[in-house]
């Protein structure tokens, strides 16, 4: 719709502004008085969509600050941002006209009081913790005598030199595989992973350790080993790991989850391979007590022998015949003896089992004077005279002999 003539002429008199005009000023001036800011503040309201820009709030006390990191610089942040961390930003203001509102655009952010690189290392850190890749429970043993070890570092370092230096000195049993990597700067972490299952992933030659290291600097040239990728490379690994990065007073997360922690990368030579004069030395006392035992053995045979040649057995070899015929004597007296007594004491004991059964024969009742009367039709015993009727027949047993007979009557006692 046309604005009517005369408050056209009016807003021109007054200087009238539309939004846009207004917004556009307030940009240019806002922009161009505040191009590079450095702000701190505490985050809140932190997000970070699907499209990788994170959006967050920076606050103090008394005021906030609406704030974006644009996916490409959110990708370089190496630690977690999160509500109520402290920070510090750099970057420049930025109104954003549709919303009618300004905002920092962070192109650096870190945390405030330490570095990023210590925060993000801390973070890391407690979470490999929690999930225990650092538990010593799991750490393995080195082999005591390896064949081939695989060196996991940059082949044109100090310390692949001083690692092969050392090796040579203490041990020539032993062959290397350097697996060339970068071990600073962008991709070198993800190099360093790679190495690593590359030296698990070999059979021929099969190796039996692998050290993954380099010299000593600053945090930053150490980072590559403290990636999460290169952390659960070592993690992973069949074979057991030495960490041979950095100096004494350098700590590195790949120091933490390998099987050994070496200070330096000599020290790493000295850890997997054994010193060979400590090994000659080793084999010259075993050779020894190996001798001195052997002598020993060899007297106490001979003692025994002496022994058994001095023995009764060797100097009367028939005596212990001659023994052994007299004793079996003895004994067979004994036995004749004692089986003589045996059959006596069985007699008596027989005789007098005789005599009981005679004195329990019925025959023998009966030749005292006793009779015995059953009753003819069932030879059943005559106890009472109330068993019998008149006209019974009956059958008397004596001694010798039987009488049949009939009852004429029969008298009872009153």
């Amino acid at each position: 719709m046309t604005q009517p003539r005369l408050f056209q002429q009016q807003d021109d008199a007054r200087g009238v502004l539309s939004v846009s005009e207004l917004t556009d000023a307030i940009k240019g001036l806002l922009e161009g008085t505040f191009p590079d800011v450095w702000v701190s503040g505490e985050i809140s309201n932190f997000s970070r969509p699907r499209s990788g820009h994170c959006y967050l709030t920076l606050k103090d006390t008394d005021a906030q600050l609406r704030a974006v990191l644009w996916r490409g610089t959110a990708s370089r942040v190496r630690f977690d941002l999160h509500d109520g961390l402290e920070v510090v930003c750099h970057g420049h203001l930025d109104v954003y006209a549709p919303r009618g509102s300004y905002q920092l655009v962070v192109e650096q952010i870190e945390p405030r009081g330490m570095g990023a690189l210590e925060l993000a290392l801390r973070q890391l850190k407690a979470k490999l913790e929690a999930e225990g890749l650092f538990d010593p429970s799991r750490k393995r043993h080195l082999p005591r005598f390896p064949r081939t070890i695989a060196v996991v570092t940059s082949p044109t370092s100090a310390a692949i030199r001083d690692f092969l230096e050392v090796l040579r000195r203490r041990w020539r049993g032993a062959n290397v595989l350097i697996v060339p990597v970068r071990v600073q700067g962008e991709g070198a972490a993800e190099e360093i992973a790679e190495g690593i299952e590359l030296a698990n992933r070999l059979s021929r030659p099969k190796v039996d350790c692998l050290v993954v290291g380099r010299g000593g600097g600053s945090l930053e040239d150490l980072w590559a080993f403290n990636e999460e990728v290169v952390v659960r490379a070592i993690f992973a690994s069949r074979l057991p790991v030495v960490s041979a990065v950095g100096h004494e007073i350098d700590v590195t997360l790949s120091d933490l989850v390998a099987d050994v922690r070496a200070l330096t990368p000599s020290e790493a030579a000295e850890r997997v391979v054994p010193s060979s004069e400590e090994v000659e030395q080793l084999l010259w006392q075993q050779q020894r007590r190996l001798v001195a035992a052997l002598r020993g053995r060899a007297a106490m045979a001979r003692s025994r022998l002496d022994a058994l040649a001095n023995s009764r057995v060797f100097r009367r070899p028939t005596q212990r015949v001659h023994d052994l015929a007299q004793r079996l004597d003895e004994l067979a007296s004994r036995a004749s003896r004692a089986i003589s007594h045996r059959v006596t004491h069985a007699q008596g004991h027989l005789d007098a089992l005789g005599d009981q059964l005679q004195s329990l024969n019925p025959r023998a009742v009966l030749r005292r004077g006793y009779s015995i009367t059953r009753k003819a039709d069932d030879n059943q015993v005559v106890r009472s005279a109330r068993e019998l009727t008149t006209g019974q027949s009956l059958v008397t047993q004596f001694s010798e002999g039987e009488v049949r007979s009939v009852v004429e009557k029969v008298l009872l006692e009153e």
